[in-house]
């Protein structure tokens, strides 16, 4: 068996396929976000610009949040020292959860390292705790999701696309006293739209479904205190199980789920990815604890951001580049062909200093690639101009097709 083979074969498809991923070298620039250094095919740093950060808020920039975390680190020192059940449980770990539980009036939270193993560890859990349960899982949930739901071990039926008819279609030909949990997000990252929650709630009543929501791209960014859709369009108290996480625009590390006490406490008991890993260090849970209370009371951040998103798809749409249609904050440039959206990335870098990644198989479908632009509330409209000048130029230096108007 020639093991140095097969792993150069794997990895000369990645780049056959043109989706071989490149993890650019950089540093952000501490209070000038989106401003950050590139190490990337450099003798030295080269600054750039940040635009497809998922820090959406620029929190992890915020002065609350590295006062709290600096404050935190001087008192108690670097890590947590084991996990929640061995000497990791500190008073900032209880304190956020708390946070979290009100955040989105459940009764309990529970942390975890990130919003990945929370979505896994929850859902696989949950799954084998109801005897001969049926996860019905929307069709681009995320692959934390997707793991969790395969990890369970339990049936699981996919509807498409945020299509109720199909739901219910699949819900109806189950046995009624089957135990069902119905698994969907709140803003799908890559394309940007919305699922329809009361709708889905609607479903889950009639045929006595659990809902899980995943709110990972939501949470800080809609709700009048950053609760994310299901604050916004009043739903959390029809939601059992609401899933984020605080690496997004909470800006620093960590996932977690709100649900009843019974839930919570049941997956804190039985869930082997928080069981047995070291919990998250407490200067990193003193972040998020005050990133999520700033944002329970501050809406600037919030509202700078939506106002941001939606110049910059006009500028592209008024450009005639191929913006999808997005009701969030995601701003997704289509491609539809990975080697394209990597070269269009390495230009940017290296010509304009724009630094966006692209987004290939198995994160979206084939022949569907993207650019994914995520514009914070510190992008400037001269830093939006100056973009889509530059895609502009790409644009028709590749000879791809703008979408002029008439």
């Amino acid at each position: 068996m020639n093991y140095d083979q097969i792993f150069d074969q794997a990895i000369d498809r990645l780049h056959a396929e043109g989706r071989y991923r490149v993890f650019i070298d950089i540093l952000r620039n501490k209070g000038a976000y989106p401003n950050a250094r590139c190490f990337h095919g450099h003798n030295g740093p080269k600054p750039i610009t940040v635009w497809c950060s998922n820090d959406y808020l620029a929190m992890g920039q915020h002065p609350k949040v590295i006062e709290a975390m600096e404050e935190a680190l001087h008192d108690v020192g670097a890590g947590s020292g084991g996990t929640r059940n061995i000497g990791g449980n500190t008073h900032y770990h209880v304190e956020l959860e708390e946070e979290l539980a009100d955040l989105h009036g459940k009764e309990s939270a529970l942390l975890f390292t990130s919003g990945y193993v929370s979505n896994d560890a929850t859902l696989s859990t949950l799954a084998k705790l109801l005897p001969g349960c049926v996860i019905f899982s929307d069709e681009l949930n995320h692959a934390s999701m997707i793991a969790g739901i395969r990890n369970s071990g339990c049936p699981k039926r996919v509807f498409r696309h945020n299509d109720l008819e199909h739901l219910e279609e699949l819900l109806a030909a189950e046995d009624p006293d089957t135990p069902k949990v119905i698994a969907f997000e709140s803003v799908y990252s890559m394309d940007g739209d919305v699922a329809p929650i009361h709708a889905i709630c609607d479903l889950a009543e009639r045929y006595n479904a659990l809902t899980y929501i995943d709110e990972v791209h939501a949470v800080g960014m809609y709700g009048d205190h950053g609760g994310g859709i299901s604050e916004r369009d009043e739903a959390a108290h029809r939601i059992d199980i609401i899933e984020g996480t605080m690496g997004k625009a909470f800006g620093v590390m960590g996932g977690y789920i709100a649900a009843d006490t019974k839930i919570v406490d049941c997956i804190r008991s039985y869930a082997p990815g928080f069981i047995f890993t070291t919990s998250l260090s407490p200067a990193l849970v003193a972040g998020v604890l005050a990133s999520v209370k700033h944002l329970k009371a501050s809406s600037e951040e919030r509202d700078a951001q939506q106002a941001n998103a939606a110049m910059l798809k006009q500028k592209f749409r008024d450009a005639g580049l191929p913006v999808m249609d997005s009701t969030t904050h995601i701003v997704p440039l289509m491609v539809g062909d990975p080697v394209r959206a990597k070269k269009i990335s390495d230009i940017l870098l290296a010509e304009y200093g724009v630094y966006v990644q692209p987004i290939n198989f198995p994160t979206v479908p084939r022949g569907t690639e993207r650019l994914r632009f995520t514009p914070g509330p510190a992008h400037s409209e001269a830093m939006m101009a100056e973009l889509t000048e530059a895609l502009v130029e790409i644009w028709d230096r590749m000879e791809l097709e703008l979408q002029r108007a008439a």
